[in-house]
C-alpha cells in the first residue's frame, strides 16, 4: 500500500501565477498542465524519494496521473539546472485547488557518514496534508509548475533517532518568474547560493561535478547573489550585487571563482 504525501501549493505563500503559453490541444475546454521537480539540497550523500504520481483537484474533482517515470529519484541530482518532469498532460479547465505528490514507500537517506537510513512519513501526511491552491486554469493555456524541494529543511530527526520527511516545498509557474544560473569554480567545492532582494530569499546548492547552479522561481527584480563555500574548503564567500532578473528569462551570471 502506497503512502500518499499530499502537497498543496498556496498562491499567497508560494507566489504562484499562471503562464500564457498556448497548448496544441484543440479542445477549447482543456488546459495544458505539467509539474517539474527540482531541489535545494542538504547535508546528505543521497536523498532517495519514491515518486509514483501527481494528483490534482479541479472544480472539486480529483484527477490522478502516474509519473512519466515512476520510481526512486535522488533529489540531490536535481540541482544545477537539472529537473525531473513528473507529469505532462492535458486537464479540464477550471479552478485548481490542490496539487498532491504521490509517494511510494521506498524513501531513504544516505547520511554524510554513509549510513543508510529509512525516511519515515508521519501519519498526518499519510492521511493527507492539504495545502490549498487557488488557481484558475484557463482553456487553451499551458501551466508549468515547478516544485522546489528544500531537502535541508524537509528532513528532521525523530525521537527514536530516525529521520522524518516533513516536506518544505516552494512552487512557481515557470513563465511568470525568472531564474538565475551560473557556475562556481572549483566545482568540487559544493557551495550554498543565496539570492535576495532584501525582503525575500531563494537558495540552492552548486552541483558537485560541474559547479553549476540554477535558482528557479525568482520574481522580476534586482538581487544580490552570495556564494558561500563549504567551511571545510577554506574558501571565502563571494557576493555579486545588482543581478537583474526578468520575467520568463534565465539570467546567466559570469563564472564565479572561489579563492
Amino acid at each position: 500500500m502506497k503512502y500518499f504525501l499530499k502537497l498543496m501549493v498556496c498562491v499567497a505563500a508560494f507566489s504562484v501565477a499562471f503562464t500564457s503559453c498556448s497548448t496544441d490541444d484543440s479542445n477549447e475546454e482543456s488546459a495544458g498542465f505539467s509539474v517539474k521537480l527540482v531541489d535545494a539540497p542538504g547535508d546528505y550523500q543521497n536523498v532517495m524519494v519514491d515518486v509514483q504520481g501527481v494528483e490534482i483537484i479541479i472544480d472539486g474533482e480529483t484527477h490522478e496521473f502516474a509519473a512519466l517515470e515512476p520510481g526512486v529519484y535522488d533529489l540531490l541530482e536535481l540541482t544545477g539546472g537539472i529537473s525531473a518532469m513528473l507529469v505532462e498532460t492535458v486537464v479540464p479547465a477550471g479552478k485548481l485547488s490542490q496539487i498532491r505528490l504521490i509517494l511510494g514507500e521506498n524513501n531513504t537517506v544516505i547520511t554524510s557518514d554513509g549510513a543508510d537510513v529509512p525516511l519515515q512519513t508521519p501519519s498526518a501526511q499519510q492521511s493527507g496534508l492539504k495545502l490549498n491552491v487557488h488557481q484558475d486554469l484557463e482553456p487553451g493555456l499551458l501551466y508549468e509548475f515547478i516544485l522546489d524541494f528544500n531537502v535541508d529543511k524537509s528532513i528532521v530527526e525523530a525521537n527514536d533517532g530516525g529521520l522524518i520527511l516533513k516536506p518544505v516545498i516552494s512552487a512557481s509557474l515557470e513563465a511568470q518568474t525568472g531564474a538565475i544560473a551560473g557556475v562556481v569554480a572549483p566545482a568540487e567545492v559544493q557551495s550554498l547560493v543565496t539570492v535576495t532582494d532584501g525582503t525575500t530569499e531563494h537558495t540552492t546548492h552548486t552541483a558537485e561535478e560541474t559547479g553549476n547552479f540554477m535558482v528557479y522561481g525568482v520574481p522580476a527584480g534586482t538581487y544580490t547573489v552570495t556564494v558561500t563555500p563549504a567551511e571545510a574548503s577554506g574558501k571565502a564567500p563571494v557576493t555579486v550585487e545588482g543581478v537583474v532578473v526578468e520575467t520568463g528569462k534565465i539570467q546567466e551570471m559570469d563564472p564565479i571563482t572561489l579563492e
